[in-house]
């Protein structure tokens, strides 16, 4: 079978087994993650699904991801929603309640509610790997990746001077090499002209297929948006027909805060076994892509 074939099996299927247990052979072979002894199979298979079960670029990734933890401490080992749940309560992101019509989940940063002086960019980085994380235990989400929409209406000097090439490097890891997802689109909305400054030092470090699927909307983004997103999954906000902005915000808080524990458990051991954990979370999600669809009936 090929890796899209693969990918497409249950995480239980004695079809992957052979695919988990050489990853993890060679990640205990690795002299970068000598210390670390237990690579449970639902951490692994996070890696494999990110690279089409190519064990030898799933490695690279995971090494990525160890390094990239171990580089940046200051984000890595403070996964604490409640921390910064005066963020949260500003309606500043969400994670949509519908996927897209490839199965993705969709992602908003509102970066107009992100007020600088209150918030620094290392604490608006920590939200966004707390939802990755969380994100990235989906098995759907795994498979068909997300799709992120950054909301730059409100966008000032004060946020630009958080940015520096150190910071922008790490942020581009994160989309291209370092992190178990795969980014499927980035589109920004709202651009105002001097958020390119900052974007100039992002996009060098970005490889050439994610700079392909980076979309500028102008002012008529709510109907250039649709172009990508049918109306359910996007808030009216954006030109869809679905849950407001602010309601969806405050939904996904909520789901961050109910998972606490599990992301301070992932903050001190990735690698461990936290699947058991995160089933009420994708239950839930089961649910409510259950309920939005008998809405739709």
């Amino acid at each position: 079978m090929n890796g899209p074939q693969l990918n497409d099996l249950p995480d239980d299927s004695e079809l992957l087994e052979p695919h988990v247990s050489s990853l993890r052979r060679r990640a205990l072979q690795a002299s970068e993650l000598s210390a670390v002894n237990t690579f449970s199979d639902g951490f692994l298979i996070k890696f494999l699904r990110a690279r089409d079960f190519d064990v030898e670029l799933s490695l690279k990734l995971l090494l990525n991801y160890q390094r990239w933890r171990r580089d940046s401490p200051e984000i890595s080992t403070c996964l604490s929603p409640s921390s910064v749940l005066g963020l949260l309560n500003t309606s500043y992101h969400a994670v949509l309640p519908l996927r897209d019509h490839t199965g993705s989940r969709v992602l908003v940063y509102r970066i107009g509610e992100w007020i600088p002086k209150d918030w620094t960019a290392i604490q608006v980085f920590r939200v966004s790997l707390m939802t990755s994380e969380i994100i990235a235990m989906e098995t759907e989400t795994q498979r068909r990746g997300v799709k992120v929409v950054f909301d730059l209406q409100g966008w000032s000097l004060g946020h630009a001077l958080q940015f520096n090439p150190s910071l922008a490097k790490k942020i581009s890891s994160v989309l291209s090499d370092s992190f178990p997802l795969k980014v499927r689109g980035i589109h920004l909305v709202n651009v105002p002209m001097f958020f390119r400054p900052v974007f100039s030092m992002i996009r060098p470090f970005l490889p050439e297929k994610i700079k392909q699927r980076i979309h500028m909307h102008g002012s008529d983004f709510q109907d250039t948006l649709s172009d990508f997103f049918s109306p359910p999954v996007l808030p009216p906000e954006y030109g869809g027909e679905g849950s407001e902005i602010e309601e969806a915000c405050q939904d996904w808080t909520n789901n961050l805060l109910q998972s606490e524990k599990l992301l301070h458990q992932i903050a001190a051991h990735p690698t461990g076994d936290i699947a058991t954990a995160s089933e009420d979370l994708i239950s839930e999600e089961n649910e409510t892509e259950q309920r939005s669809h008998r809405d739709d009936d």
